[in-house]
């Protein structure tokens, strides 16, 4: 039976698996004109997957293709470069080669004709620089007379823009193209999803399969890992409900070590000026790749441009789970708010919660505490307004704080619109839902 895969590359009579086969026509078509090509995305969004079926199409065409992964030679000689080069020559094209030097492999690559070959390096960032440069050299070298020789196409792939790399090592290297793997679309997560359901008959009900789309934005490594543990969580459950969903939310947000969550939030701290902007205030910043950490947080799917080339987060669950890793709960702030707090002036005679209280209770202690960055203020410095900001930053502060009194959890939706912030409160505040609508004036 299949299974939503998690690592590495899919196989599809193990893994439930998406061909894309308008994206394989896209690469072939460069390949059937000779082109030499890059593709870099951040990881998990399916680039191996890609390429192995890719190779699979060409071979079926007659292609020699050689898929090589040198993801750990940063450190590697040029000496075993060569050798695992070699053997990948050797047995995926069906040529020996013994070469002792980069400029004799591709001499010999050279040599061959009467074939279609074509080699795929991926990870090519992972390449020891030190001798980076001349393997670009010498693609370059053969992609002048490729018409002379089998070698149809090279494609360079990693999680950065091999452009940029390309450029600075071997400059002018005439790789113009680049390939550009998108994320799945809803429908094509829907398809992945659909195929657990027609294999098993176990069935997502529709606000899981919306969800998974939404909080993943259909990240294809995500997208697996939800339905992997979805699947796993429901064994003989024959419809997996939105409760089941939550769990596995939840799991991703507090428990689980997820290699690339940890990968986000480390690249997210190499730039945490920059991402505590981006979640704790409302400053727009604009989208220029240029910028160091725009860029570094733009290749690792972090960052994206909206509709105004204004940056915003890519991943709702990176949103959720760097909102989780910044929030400031070191800073003593929950206690200094604990001793502040009568619990029994927010109930009513009745025992229910006076969430009016809450609020105007709150907006004393906001312009109290003088969060001066939060703060909007007129011409003459007088303060008009606490920006929407302080509904993420210190009211979700200030009501955990009164949550954990009375024995009550909050739930942070992905987004916020403006004005406006989502809480769910069970347990004692008795599955109370609300949407308060205030500013500090009003």
């Amino acid at each position: 039976m299949r299974y939503f895969n998690t690592s590495g590359p899919n196989r599809p009579n193990e893994h439930y698996s998406l061909q894309r086969l308008d994206w394989i026509e896209k690469g072939k078509r460069l390949i059937h004109n000779e082109r030499y090509f890059t593709i870099w995305a951040p990881r998990q969004t399916g680039k191996s997957t890609y390429f192995m079926f890719l190779a699979d199409h060409l071979r079926h065409e007659g292609y020699k293709v050689c898929h090589v992964n040198f993801e750990n030679f940063k450190e590697g000689s040029i000496k075993d470069f060569i050798i695992s080069l070699n053997n990948a020559l050797t047995k995926q094209w069906g040529v020996p080669f013994k070469n002792k030097t980069l400029q004799s492999i591709f001499e010999q690559i050279e040599m061959l004709k009467d074939e279609k070959c074509v080699l795929i390096i991926d990870e090519v960032e992972g390449i020891n620089q030190a001798f980076f440069g001349q393997f670009l050299h010498s693609i370059r070298k053969v992609y002048h007379s490729r018409t002379e020789h089998a070698l149809k196409s090279v494609i360079l792939v990693g999680v950065t823009n091999i452009v940029g790399a390309v450029q600075d090592n071997a400059s002018p290297f005439n790789i113009a193209d680049n390939l550009s793997i998108p994320y799945f679309t809803d429908e094509e997560t829907l398809e992945l999803l659909g195929q657990h359901e027609q294999e098993t008959e176990q069935l997502f009900e529709p606000a899981v399969k919306h969800k998974i789309s939404e909080i993943t934005a259909n990240q294809p490594g995500l997208v697996n890992g939800f339905a992997a543990q979805l699947v796993n969580n429901c064994v003989g459950k024959p419809v997996i409900g939105y409760t089941d969903y939550l769990v596995v939310e939840k799991n991703y947000l507090k428990f689980s070590i997820d290699k690339n969550i940890v990968n986000i939030i480390s690249k997210g701290k190499k730039h945490q000026e920059l991402i505590e902007k981006l979640l704790f205030t409302e400053d727009k910043i604009d989208f220029q790749i240029y910028r160091p950490a725009i860029q570094e947080l733009f290749v690792n799917g972090i960052i994206m441009p909206d509709e105004n080339d204004q940056v915003t987060f890519r991943v709702p669950l990176y949103r959720k789970c760097l909102y989780a890793a910044f929030f400031p709960y070191t800073n003593s702030e929950s206690t200094r708010i604990g001793s502040t707090i009568n619990i029994d002036e927010f109930y009513t005679p009745s025992g229910g919660l006076n969430i009016d209280k809450v609020i105007e209770n709150y907006k004393k202690y906001a312009l109290r505490r003088k969060f001066r960055y939060f703060k909007e203020e007129d011409k003459h410095g007088n303060v008009v307004n606490l920006k929407e900001a302080t509904l993420v930053y210190s009211f979700e502060t200030y009501l955990n704080a009164f949550l954990s009194m009375v024995g009550g959890k909050t739930y942070l939706e992905a987004h916020t619109g403006v004005g406006r912030t989502d809480l769910i409160s069970p347990s004692t505040m008795k599955n109370l839902w609300w949407r308060p609508r205030f500013s500090a004036t009003s």
